[in-house]
């Protein structure tokens, strides 16, 4: 494996899981690739990923390498969703009951605003039910599998809204503006501005809304259970391990070389990182060919990561708040020119709340701006000079909803797209890939398989799409592609070459260790 972030992790386990030699390479110090973890005074704060939806993904996962997810890692359930705030001084919480939601959103907006989010939920929950099999579940979204499933199902259509933004269909489907900004937000989970998203996102809603959960110690626990778990099974994890080279011959990997010069042999290659990175040859010629309209396709939004401990004083906090601008068209608008916007929606994860205790006084925070990716004319000048934001534009904007923290963090807790690119190099600081705008954004993700035989892809950058679930889904298809193409082989009688499976992602230097990362 190359890359030992969540997919790599997954795919690791399964594969060992299944009697196969297993080397997992990374270049960083630890496991988690963007699930990751910085220290702070208070302990480990996740700077990534801060809960867990789609919860039977997970527990198939464990499930299918014998243990249960329960007894790796202590789960959470969070009733309450989020709290929104808007600069009026107006407050929504929502939980993951309907009728709950429905009875907070008539206190906050009226009777004709709750008939509109029942109205959506409903739309959210058949839309996930109708594209869960054929899209995500699915190895390879095909239009011939969706064709049928509307076929079957013809007011699909209707509620799909094929035509239309997700701005636009949230704009007719709520009469209060507040809600429409509200759930526009979910377009962001996978890197894409409502305003060019397809109203199809929609169904983003019933997957947080069918259950959030957070981890006990943070997220980043559960790559590090992963990675015991395939450790335990057989595989190698070696930490440090840069890999320069994907190493092919006539269209068929047979290895990677390490930057110190390693040669080591493979005769199947899971490729946990970028797919953009193999595409602009960054390992190697022979990798070109994997992924070719990666290269043309837009790019998903990065974000500004602030990771603290503080604190906290003002409104009370839950362990997700969302503090909106008024309008949020403006900052769509200047992440679309490739700028950020003076006053973002901020997104603050209270990692130390939700847990059914009193929080400590000095709390870990997780602050979230969208921001642009690097222009992929000239990254590296874009890494080199990037302006970074101004420390205060945030802090002064969560002080105007009387929310303060003390003290205030050092830049050196925040990450930002140019640095993001440097982590995981060729990403263009995206955090999510390619970017979901239009309605075939789906159909253009590749896929595990790629032209170059041997070599498979697995991660947020590879169908099914971004954020931990489909990335977790992706190992699967990995998975379950070599595991089908090992048996085909084997019943042509070819000979296997020696060596196993090597999975990486991007470059830092680091000391190896024989245990994962925090």
């Amino acid at each position: 494996m190359v890359g030992a972030g969540i997919a790599g992790l997954a795919a690791a386990a399964r594969l060992a899981h299944a009697g196969l030699p297993v080397t997992v390479l990374e270049r960083h110090d630890h496991v988690g690739g963007k699930l990751r973890a910085l220290p702070s005074v208070a302990g480990p704060v996740d700077a990534g990923p801060t809960v867990l939806t789609l919860r039977p993904v997970f527990e198939a996962l464990f499930d299918a390498i014998g243990e249960r997810l329960n007894d790796h890692v202590t789960l959470t359930r969070q009733p309450l969703l989020a709290r929104h705030f808007w600069p009026d001084g107006s407050r929504l919480d929502l939980t993951d009951d309907e009728a709950t939601n429905a009875g907070a959103i008539r206190a906050f907006s009226g009777d004709r605003a709750a008939r509109d989010y029942l109205a959506f939920s409903a739309r959210a929950r058949a839309l996930f039910a109708a594209f869960d099999g054929p899209m995500m579940q699915a190895p390879a979204p095909r239009l011939s599998r969706l064709a049928g499933a509307l076929l079957r199902r013809p007011l699909l259509v209707h509620q799909m809204a094929p035509f239309s933004t997700l701005a636009g269909m949230l704009g007719q489907s709520f009469s209060d503006p507040r809600l429409a900004q509200l759930f526009g937000r979910y377009a962001t989970y996978v890197g894409g501005s409502p305003y060019e998203s397809p109203a199809l996102l929609s169904l983003i809603w019933q997957a947080e809304a069918a259950g959030v959960w957070t981890v006990e110690g943070g997220l980043h626990r559960l790559a590090q259970a992963l990675a015991r778990i395939a450790g335990a099974r057989g595989a190698c994890i070696r930490l440090g391990a840069h890999v320069d080279r994907i190493e092919t011959e006539h269209g068929v990997v047979t290895g990677v070389t390490l930057a110190d010069g390693t040669h080591i042999a493979a005769d199947m290659i899971v490729f946990n990182g970028d797919p953009r990175a193999l595409t602009c040859g960054a390992l190697g010629p022979g990798c070109r060919p994997v992924a070719p309209g990666v290269m043309a396709e837009a790019r998903a939004l990065s974000a500004d990561v602030w990771a603290f401990a503080a604190r906290a004083r003002g409104p009370e906090l839950t362990h997700h708040n969302v503090f909106f601008r008024d309008d949020p068209k403006p900052e769509f608008d200047s992440l679309a020119r490739g700028r950020r916007s003076p006053s973002p929606t901020l997104y603050i994860c209270a990692q130390d709340r939700g847990h059914n205790q009193a929080p400590p006084d000095v709390e870990r925070f997780e602050i979230i701006a969208n921001a642009p990716p690097l222009a992929p004319a000239a990254p590296e000048t874009d890494t080199e000079t990037e302006a970074r934001p101004c420390p205060t534009e945030t802090f002064d904007t969560l002080a105007r909803f009387g929310l303060t923290f003390d003290p205030l963090p050092p830049t050196s807790c925040l990450t930002t797209p140019a640095e993001f690119d440097r982590l995981f190099p060729h990403s263009l600081g995206s955090l999510y890939g390619q970017s979901p705008h239009g309605m075939m954004a789906a159909f253009r993700r590749p896929t595990a398989r790629t032209a170059i035989r041997g070599l498979y892809l697995a991660g947020g950058g590879t169908h099914p799409g971004a954020g931990l679930p489909m990335a977790t889904l992706s190992a699967r298809h990995a998975a379950e592609a070599i595991l089908d193409d090992r048996t085909s082989t084997s019943r042509s009688r070819r000979t296997d070459t020696p060596g196993g499976m090597s999975t990486g992602s991007a470059p830092t230097t680091g000391a190896p260790s024989a245990s994962s990362g925090s």
